[in-house]
Protein backbone atom coordinates (compact mmCIF):
# COMPACT_ATOMS: atom_id res chain seq x y z
CA UNK A 1 0.00 0.00 0.00
CA UNK A 2 2.86 2.54 0.49
CA UNK A 3 4.51 1.87 -2.72
CA UNK A 4 1.07 2.94 -4.07
CA UNK A 5 0.00 6.18 -2.12
CA UNK A 6 3.81 7.03 -2.78
CA UNK A 7 3.37 6.16 -6.77
CA UNK A 8 0.46 8.24 -7.05
CA UNK A 9 1.49 10.96 -5.27
CA UNK A 10 4.80 10.98 -7.38
CA UNK A 11 2.41 10.75 -10.94
CA UNK A 12 0.40 13.83 -9.67
CA UNK A 13 3.78 15.78 -9.15
CA UNK A 14 4.72 14.81 -12.40
CA UNK A 15 1.40 16.02 -14.15
CA UNK A 16 1.56 19.59 -11.87
CA UNK A 17 5.40 20.18 -13.16
CA UNK A 18 4.64 19.38 -16.78
CA UNK A 19 1.89 22.60 -15.77
CA UNK A 20 4.48 24.55 -14.56
CA UNK A 21 6.39 23.96 -18.08
CA UNK A 22 4.07 23.50 -20.23
CA UNK A 23 0.17 25.27 -19.04
CA UNK A 24 0.83 28.40 -17.45
CA UNK A 25 -0.18 30.06 -20.88
CA UNK A 26 -3.36 28.10 -21.12
CA UNK A 27 -4.45 29.08 -17.58
CA UNK A 28 -3.59 32.50 -18.14
CA UNK A 29 -5.76 32.57 -21.46
CA UNK A 30 -8.31 31.05 -19.98
CA UNK A 31 -8.39 33.30 -17.20
CA UNK A 32 -8.27 36.53 -19.26
CA UNK A 33 -10.98 35.48 -21.18
CA UNK A 34 -13.33 34.69 -18.49
CA UNK A 35 -12.13 38.23 -17.08
CA UNK A 36 -13.20 39.81 -20.14
CA UNK A 37 -16.44 38.26 -21.09
CA UNK A 38 -17.77 38.62 -17.00
CA UNK A 39 -16.27 42.33 -17.32
CA UNK A 40 -18.42 42.82 -20.53
CA UNK A 41 -21.68 41.81 -18.69
CA UNK A 42 -21.76 38.29 -20.16
CA UNK A 43 -22.12 35.11 -17.60
CA UNK A 44 -19.99 31.55 -17.08
CA UNK A 45 -21.99 28.37 -18.38
CA UNK A 46 -20.01 25.20 -16.90
CA UNK A 47 -20.84 21.87 -17.23
CA UNK A 48 -19.76 17.80 -17.11
CA UNK A 49 -20.28 14.59 -16.25
CA UNK A 50 -19.77 12.44 -12.94
CA UNK A 51 -16.37 13.98 -11.37
CA UNK A 52 -16.42 17.07 -13.68
CA UNK A 53 -19.84 17.49 -12.77
CA UNK A 54 -18.93 18.23 -9.35
CA UNK A 55 -15.52 20.48 -10.40
CA UNK A 56 -18.74 22.45 -12.65
CA UNK A 57 -20.55 22.72 -9.65
CA UNK A 58 -17.59 24.17 -7.58
CA UNK A 59 -16.53 26.42 -9.99
CA UNK A 60 -19.81 28.05 -10.46
CA UNK A 61 -19.96 28.19 -6.23
CA UNK A 62 -16.54 29.67 -6.53
CA UNK A 63 -17.30 32.61 -8.79
CA UNK A 64 -21.20 33.31 -7.38
CA UNK A 65 -19.58 32.98 -3.67
CA UNK A 66 -16.74 33.95 -2.09
CA UNK A 67 -13.09 31.89 -2.97
CA UNK A 68 -10.77 33.47 -0.56
CA UNK A 69 -11.86 37.46 -1.08
CA UNK A 70 -15.04 39.67 -0.83
CA UNK A 71 -16.48 40.43 -4.19
CA UNK A 72 -19.24 41.16 -5.97
CA UNK A 73 -20.95 37.25 -6.58
CA UNK A 74 -20.04 36.88 -10.58
CA UNK A 75 -22.87 35.21 -12.97
CA UNK A 76 -21.58 31.73 -13.44
CA UNK A 77 -23.96 28.61 -13.60
CA UNK A 78 -23.51 24.65 -13.06
CA UNK A 79 -25.86 23.15 -15.96
CA UNK A 80 -24.95 20.00 -13.88
CA UNK A 81 -27.55 21.21 -10.38
CA UNK A 82 -31.09 21.21 -12.00
CA UNK A 83 -31.99 17.95 -12.00
CA UNK A 84 -35.48 17.95 -12.90
CA UNK A 85 -34.31 19.43 -16.36
CA UNK A 86 -31.72 16.99 -17.11
CA UNK A 87 -33.93 14.11 -16.67
CA UNK A 88 -36.72 15.71 -18.42
CA UNK A 89 -34.39 16.79 -21.17
CA UNK A 90 -32.69 12.76 -20.89
CA UNK A 91 -36.19 11.63 -21.04
CA UNK A 92 -37.39 13.73 -23.63
CA UNK A 93 -34.52 14.21 -26.24
CA UNK A 94 -31.46 11.58 -24.94
CA UNK A 95 -28.79 12.06 -22.78
CA UNK A 96 -26.56 13.74 -25.99
CA UNK A 97 -28.60 16.44 -25.15
CA UNK A 98 -28.95 17.42 -21.61
CA UNK A 99 -26.12 20.69 -21.74
CA UNK A 100 -27.08 21.39 -25.75
CA UNK A 101 -30.67 22.64 -24.74
CA UNK A 102 -29.70 24.14 -22.47
CA UNK A 103 -27.29 26.13 -23.82
CA UNK A 104 -30.11 26.84 -26.75
CA UNK A 105 -32.09 28.18 -23.75
CA UNK A 106 -29.49 29.83 -21.38
CA UNK A 107 -26.48 31.05 -23.75
CA UNK A 108 -26.14 34.43 -25.20
CA UNK A 109 -23.52 35.64 -27.78
CA UNK A 110 -20.00 35.72 -25.93
CA UNK A 111 -21.15 33.79 -22.75
CA UNK A 112 -18.29 31.48 -21.39
CA UNK A 113 -19.05 27.67 -22.10
CA UNK A 114 -16.63 25.63 -20.25
CA UNK A 115 -16.95 21.75 -20.95
CA UNK A 116 -14.99 19.35 -18.55
CA UNK A 117 -14.52 15.84 -19.75
CA UNK A 118 -11.73 13.97 -18.87
CA UNK A 119 -11.64 11.57 -22.10
CA UNK A 120 -12.62 14.62 -24.34
CA UNK A 121 -15.03 12.32 -26.32
CA UNK A 122 -18.66 12.38 -23.89
CA UNK A 123 -21.54 13.11 -26.52
CA UNK A 124 -23.13 15.59 -24.80
CA UNK A 125 -20.12 17.60 -23.96
CA UNK A 126 -19.08 17.39 -27.31
CA UNK A 127 -22.72 18.37 -28.90
CA UNK A 128 -22.77 21.36 -26.24
CA UNK A 129 -19.78 22.21 -27.34
CA UNK A 130 -20.41 22.70 -31.11
CA UNK A 131 -23.69 24.24 -30.41
CA UNK A 132 -21.70 27.10 -28.22
CA UNK A 133 -19.55 27.82 -31.23
CA UNK A 134 -21.90 27.88 -33.27
CA UNK A 135 -24.43 30.37 -31.00
CA UNK A 136 -21.17 32.76 -30.64
CA UNK A 137 -19.89 31.69 -27.22
CA UNK A 138 -16.17 31.88 -26.21
CA UNK A 139 -15.71 28.22 -25.74
CA UNK A 140 -13.35 26.59 -23.16
CA UNK A 141 -12.61 22.86 -22.69
CA UNK A 142 -10.54 21.14 -19.88
CA UNK A 143 -9.28 17.62 -20.49
CA UNK A 144 -7.19 14.79 -20.66
CA UNK A 145 -4.57 13.89 -23.20
CA UNK A 146 -6.76 11.99 -25.11
CA UNK A 147 -9.09 14.99 -25.57
CA UNK A 148 -8.73 15.72 -29.17
CA UNK A 149 -12.46 16.06 -30.11
CA UNK A 150 -13.03 18.36 -27.36
CA UNK A 151 -9.62 20.51 -27.62
CA UNK A 152 -10.99 20.84 -31.73
CA UNK A 153 -14.41 22.45 -30.70
CA UNK A 154 -12.89 24.98 -28.05
CA UNK A 155 -11.35 28.38 -27.90
CA UNK A 156 -8.73 27.06 -25.62
CA UNK A 157 -8.32 23.52 -23.95
CA UNK A 158 -6.42 22.71 -21.08
CA UNK A 159 -5.25 19.13 -21.92
CA UNK A 160 -3.40 17.27 -19.07
CA UNK A 161 -1.18 15.27 -19.85
CA UNK A 162 -2.24 12.33 -18.60
CA UNK A 163 -4.74 9.41 -19.21
CA UNK A 164 -5.66 8.17 -15.69
CA UNK A 165 -8.89 9.93 -15.09
CA UNK A 166 -8.09 10.55 -11.40
CA UNK A 167 -5.22 12.25 -11.75
CA UNK A 168 -6.99 14.73 -14.56
CA UNK A 169 -9.49 15.57 -12.26
CA UNK A 170 -6.86 16.23 -9.73
CA UNK A 171 -5.37 18.61 -11.87
CA UNK A 172 -8.58 19.98 -13.24
CA UNK A 173 -9.57 20.86 -9.66
CA UNK A 174 -6.26 22.65 -9.09
CA UNK A 175 -6.31 24.54 -12.20
CA UNK A 176 -10.25 25.86 -11.16
CA UNK A 177 -8.68 26.83 -8.04
CA UNK A 178 -5.92 28.99 -9.70
CA UNK A 179 -8.53 30.33 -12.46
CA UNK A 180 -10.89 31.30 -9.63
CA UNK A 181 -8.13 32.77 -7.52
CA UNK A 182 -6.97 34.86 -10.71
CA UNK A 183 -10.71 36.11 -11.39
CA UNK A 184 -11.26 36.93 -7.86
CA UNK A 185 -8.09 39.29 -7.95
CA UNK A 186 -10.19 41.75 -10.87
CA UNK A 187 -12.81 41.72 -8.99
CA UNK A 188 -11.86 41.74 -5.27
CA UNK A 189 -13.29 44.89 -3.12
CA UNK A 190 -11.16 47.03 -1.36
Amino acid sequence: MRQKIIDSLKDNIKIKNDLIENHIDVIVDISRKIIKALKNGKKILIFGNGGSAADSQHMAAELVGRFKKEKRPLPAISLNTNTSTITSLANDYGYADIFSKQLEALADIQDVAIGISTSGNSLNILKAMKLAKEKGLITIGLTGKKGKKLANLCDVVLMVSSSDTPRIQETHITCIHIICDLIEREFAKG
